[in-house]
C-alpha cells in the first residue's frame, strides 16, 4: 500500500512558520491503529487523514490524530486540508465530514500552493467551568499572581468541540516570559483534556488584537505554534466578556512568536442582542512538501 501524503504550514503564508500539518490522501485502508502510529511516525501535533465521504455531495471524511489520541476536532487541520483540497480539485467550497459534524470551508487560492480558508464552527463555544485560582495558575505558568488577568478578561474553561482551559495575563511581556511548572499541573488543571490557552490583548501591535501561547503538557504537547480548536473556545470568552457590542466582529490573534513560528489566526464573531451567533476561524496555509507512504509488504 502506498499513500500519497502532503506537509503544510497552517496559519501562515510563509513556509516554515505556521504550526505545520501531515495530510495522508485516499487513507480508507487504514485501520484506527495504522492511523494512530502513522501520525506517531510524524510527531506533529496534528496528522489528518482523508477519507471518502458517507455523503457523496461532501468533500470528504477526516480523521484528525495527535502523535497520542484521536481528535473528533481541530482548526489547523481544517483549514490546511480544505486549502490541499481546494487547490487540488479547483474547488471555492469544501465540506468536510469531522468527528463533531459537517464542516463547509471556503477557499480562496493566493498562488498554486498557497490560499486562504474560514468556516464556521459545527459548535459554538460555550462556557463548561469556572478557571483555577489566580495563585495557582501564576505557581503552573511561572508568573506572578497579579499577572492573572487582563481588563475584564478573567480565567475560564470553554469548549467549541475541545475543552481548553482559558488564562488571560496582563500583556505581552508576561506571555513572553511563561515558564511551566509540570508539577501539580493535573491538580491545578484537572481534566482529561486539560491544556491550555494563554492570551493577552495587543493594543500597541499592528496587524492582531490578541496574542496567545497553548501548552499541553497534561497531553503531550508542550507548546503548539497555531491552535484552531483553542481559538475557536476563546471566542467564547471574548463574547461572554461584554467585550463587544451588537454586530459583526473580526479578531486577529498571533500564536507561535515565542516559538520561532510566527502565526496568525483570524476569528469572527456576531453579537445579537448580546447572544453569539455564526462563529468563525480563518487562516492561511501553504504546502511545504509532498511524499509517499510505503506501507506494503
Amino acid at each position: 500500500m502506498k499513500l500519497r501524503y502532503y506537509l503544510l504550514d497552517v496559519f501562515t503564508r510563509d513556509r516554515l512558520c505556521g504550526n505545520p500539518l501531515a495530510v495522508v490522501l485516499k487513507a480508507d485502508g487504514l485501520s484506527t491503529a495504522r492511523m494512530q502510529a502513522i501520525a506517531g511516525e510524524f510527531n506533529l501535533s496534528e496528522t489528518v487523514f482523508v477519507c471518502e465521504p458517507k455523503n457523496v455531495r461532501h468533500s470528504a471524511a477526516l480523521r484528525i490524530f495527535t502523535p497520542q489520541t484521536e481528535l473528533p476536532f481541530a482548526g489547523h487541520p481544517t483549514i490546511g486540508t480544505t486549502v490541499l483540497l481546494g487547490l487540488h480539485n479547483k474547488l471555492s467550497a469544501v465540506r468536510l465530514e469531522l468527528g463533531v459534524g459537517l464542516v463547509t470551508a471556503v477557499m480562496e487560492p493566493v498562488d498554486r500552493r498557497t490560499g486562504d480558508a474560514r468556516f464556521s464552527l459545527p459548535r459554538s463555544p460555550e462556557r463548561i467551568g469556572s478557571g483555577p485560582r489566580p495563585a495557582d495558575i501564576a505557581k503552573r505558568l511561572g508568573i506572578d499572581e497579579a499577572d492573572v488577568g487582563c481588563g475584564n478578561f478573567q480565567p475560564a474553561q470553554y469548549s467549541a468541540g475541545l475543552p481548553f482551559y482559558i488564562v488571560p495575563v496582563r500583556d505581552s511581556l508576561v506571555l513572553e516570559t511563561i515558564v511551566l511548572e509540570r508539577r501539580g499541573w493535573q491538580d491545578t488543571f484537572p481534566g482529561d483534556h486539560n491544556d491550555i490557552y494563554v492570551f493577552t490583548a495587543t493594543p500597541d501591535e499592528r496587524g492582531n488584537d490578541y496574542a496567545a501561547r497553548m501548552f499541553g503538557p497534561g497531553t503531550g504537547l508542550d507548546e503548539d505554534p497555531a491552535t484552531g480548536s483553542a481559538a475557536a473556545a476563546l471566542i467564547g470568552l471574548l463574547a461572554d466578556s461584554g467585550h463587544y457590542g451588537d454586530g459583526r466582529h473580526h479578531v486577529r490573534v498571533r500564536q507561535g512568536r515565542e516559538m520561532g513560528r510566527p502565526s496568525l489566526i483570524e476569528l469572527q464573531m456576531n453579537i445579537a442582542q448580546g447572544a453569539l451567533s455564526h462563529p468563525g476561524i480563518g487562516g492561511s496555509a501553504v504546502v511545504l512538501a509532498e511524499g509517499m507512504l510505503d506501507l506494503s509488504e
